[in-house]
């Protein structure tokens, strides 16, 4: 299929070469026009100067930028995929953005009879370095089913959540839910250490049990070991809350927990750990 792929982060990077190793002809755009033309000298593929150049010939575009206004940026500017793209294509949208612009974008491009799936997705760059994401999805199910086999090049599970903007409800969810379960382990570690007792130990037992996360089986020796220049950023990670705070404050959820966590999160890029992995919430615990 020719596809095109917008931004070519830590995430879409490893995501567009995978679309490239299963045999669909890739045209990338990167907003770093170096980074993209490395893409291309390790994936083949071509490379396009704007977004719009990118999308002319393709009959899906993904496109994984940083927030809102880079999405609205890459598909709704004016050298953006909707100036170009064809009648009956698709687009997918992986950023982790609001449920708003998600229906704002979906708007525009059923007025240009273009489907349009938000499709945040969660695993992080290991994930999605190794063709492992969790992929949560929004828009109609003909749209999705067209997409889904072309997503699963980088997948290891394809949800369709709902209408457009469940995507992204359903990834604020994910992102609730990690906040919690990071600052449990934080806190757990935390007191083993205080109790005199040997973290290791104690994980390898309580990992057997109802405690046992992804985090925990992943983290729990960096962050005994203070060891926090890799993963998913401390910015990144109250973005995303941001996002999820906001959006309850529109649905009346009651989020206590992840409204403590993000100032801690605070307290975190206060102490110089902006481009920390997200388990560096132990740090402001010493």
């Amino acid at each position: 299929m020719r596809v095109a792929f917008i931004g070519l982060g830590v995430m879409g990077y490893p995501m567009a070469g995978y679309l490239s190793k299963f045999g669909h002809d890739v045209t990338v755009y990167n907003r770093t026009a170096s980074k993209a033309g490395s893409w291309c000298e390790k994936f083949g593929g071509q490379s396009a100067v704007t977004p719009a150049l990118a999308a002319i010939d393709a009959e899906i575009v993904f496109s994984c930028v940083g927030n809102d206004d880079d999405v609205r940026e890459v598909l709704l500017g004016s050298d953006g995929v909707l100036t170009s793209i064809a009648s009956g294509s698709i687009i997918v949208d992986h950023t982790t953005a609001s449920a708003t612009v998600a229906r704002e974008v979906a708007a525009a491009a059923a007025a240009k009879s273009v489907g349009f799936l938000d499709a945040p997705v969660s695993g992080g760059q290991a994930g999605a370095e190794n063709g492992q994401l969790a992929v949560m999805v929004g828009g109609s199910r003909d749209d999705f089913d067209r997409a889904a086999p072309i997503i699963d090049c980088y997948a290891k599970a394809i949800t369709h959540i709902g209408p457009v903007g469940a995507g992204q409800l359903a990834k604020m969810v994910n992102q609730i839910c990690i906040a919690g379960v990071v600052q449990g382990l934080a806190e757990g570690l935390h007191f083993a250490k205080k109790a005199g007792l040997d973290p290791a130990v104690v994980i390898e037992s309580i990992s057997k049990g109802a405690a046992q996360s992804w985090q925990m089986e992943n983290r729990w020796q960096t962050m005994v070991n203070d060891e926090f220049e890799f993963g998913f950023a401390v910015d990144w990670m109250r973005k995303d809350l941001a996002i999820t705070l906001n959006e309850a404050a529109e649905n009346g959820a009651n989020l206590e927990l992840t409204r403590l966590v993000d100032q801690f999160y605070k307290e975190v890029q206060d102490l110089g750990g902006k481009r920390w992995d997200t388990s560096s919430l132990i740090a402001r615990l010493k």
